[in-house]
């Protein structure tokens, strides 16, 4: 079995190509392949239960697929463009209903013929996801995502990879954390030394040294806090029950973290294989200690920084949130996400605002038709300046009220609809 020849995509031509199809089903199918690896079938299988928002990922019946950012917010505004367009995520233009494989493939084809991407098919958009992996993360991190085994990328990309990348674990920026497997890996670990040392790390923020030194009596737990040579750090509830509950096992323990055969503290070598150990087995083999802290310093103090930048510049994208706490896209992401449910922020298609300072979604529709009953018309800058957005985000916005019936437009005005 030889390697694969990749036609690679040039990025800035395929990016173009989703610009020319950011609503039809050709650009449906092309961001799939080309940002989840999708291939022909399971895009013709896809469905809206297998996309989880919330969590950012898509769910197959043989993966989990993390979605970028990007991905991620083109499907929510294609889920609110379709709310009754039934259970398939890929519709055919002319009829609403799902695709054929060799429709699926038509398409891809044209689209990316029209950018003179010709040598380019859907199937190597799909491996060009795949060496785009590999130049992230490690064989079985891609294994995991791509559903092939590691042995066959390797038969099959290693040609196309560069050798340092086949042999060794080599990771650019910060693993993306799904806080919902490490919550519970965590509870799976409970006390274990393993799970101790990610307790620390991820609530506190403790370097590895740190943890293999840290004694019972730095430890306070009447008080809730912890005692450090250079500072005091307050305990969260959820460490401070696990603490009492070890504890309480080991009432003449000196140390906290202790290697169950020898009772001494460990090398911090060997508690880090563990804790690498336990998080490739949880799925979140990206992951390192280190990610953990960032993190933790995210949570901490990257609300602030997030919040003082909004006030500074009146809205944020998850790529300049990204650059700002200098952390990948997913992880801000996220952080954007949990300040969004807290309603510390208001997120208006891809841009975040204080939550009192621009219209909420759920009240444009009634805001926009108040307006225009009001007036008779408006142009899309009044809309924007109605709702405090930046114009290009009222293009969503309205195209929903055209699609619904209730206005009507008029060159660059806009009515209600029997006006």
């Amino acid at each position: 079995m030889g390697e694969y020849v990749v036609n690679r995509p040039d990025e800035a031509a395929l990016r173009r190509v989703l610009a020319r199809n950011p609503e039809n089903a050709a650009g449906a199918i092309i961001r799939l392949a080309w940002c989840a690896g999708l291939g022909r079938d399971e895009i013709v299988r896809l469905s809206w239960g297998q996309i989880n928002l919330l969590d950012g990922v898509i769910r197959l019946e043989s993966r989990e697929i993390p979605m970028p950012p990007e991905l991620r917010q083109w499907l929510r505004e294609l889920r609110v463009r379709r709310p009754g367009g039934g259970d398939a995520v890929v519709l055919s233009d002319r009829d609403a209903r799902p695709l054929t494989p060799q429709s699926v493939s038509r398409l891809a084809r044209l689209a990316l013929d029209e950018e003179g991407l010709t040598r380019v098919r859907l199937i190597d958009l799909r491996h060009d996801f795949i060496l785009r992996q590999l130049a992230e993360h490690d064989w079985q991190y891609v294994s995991r995502v791509s559903g092939d085994a590691a042995a066959a990328l390797k038969i099959h990309f290693g040609g196309e990879t560069p050798q340092k990348k086949v042999s060794t674990r080599v990771r650019r920026g910060r693993g993306s954390i799904d806080e919902f497997r490490l919550w519970k890996l965590l509870q799976d670990e409970q006390g274990s030394p393993a799970g101790v040392a990610l307790w620390l790390t991820w609530q506190l923020g403790l370097r590895l040294e740190e943890v293999t030194t840290l004694r019972w009596e730095q430890v306070d737990l009447r008080e809730g806090r912890l005692c450090l040579p250079d500072r005091t750090l307050r305990l969260t509830a959820a460490l401070a029950r696990l603490l009492g509950a070890l504890r309480e096992k080991e009432p003449e323990a000196e140390f906290v973290v202790l290697a169950p055969r020898s009772r001494r503290p460990y090398d911090p070598a060997r508690l880090s294989r563990l804790t690498r150990t336990a998080l490739v087995r949880a799925g979140l083999d990206d992951v390192t200690l280190r990610d953990l802290r960032l993190d933790r310093d995210i949570r901490v103090g990257g609300e602030t920084q997030i919040t003082a930048c909004v006030k500074k510049r009146r809205s944020i994208t998850c790529r300049e949130a990204a650059r700002l706490l200098g952390v990948s896209e997913s992880t801000a992401y996220t952080r954007l996400k949990k300040m969004t449910s807290r309603n510390t922020l208001t997120q208006i298609g891809s841009r975040y605002y204080l939550p009192d300072t621009v219209v909420p979604p759920e009240r444009q529709r009634e805001v926009i038709l108040d307006y225009l009953a009001r007036e008779g018309f408006a142009y899309r800058q009044d809309i924007a300046r109605l709702l405090n957005i930046d114009p290009r985000q009222c293009g969503p916005i309205l195209r929903r009220l055209l699609a619904e019936g209730v206005i009507v437009q008029e060159k660059q005005k806009y009515r209600p609809s029997g006006s």
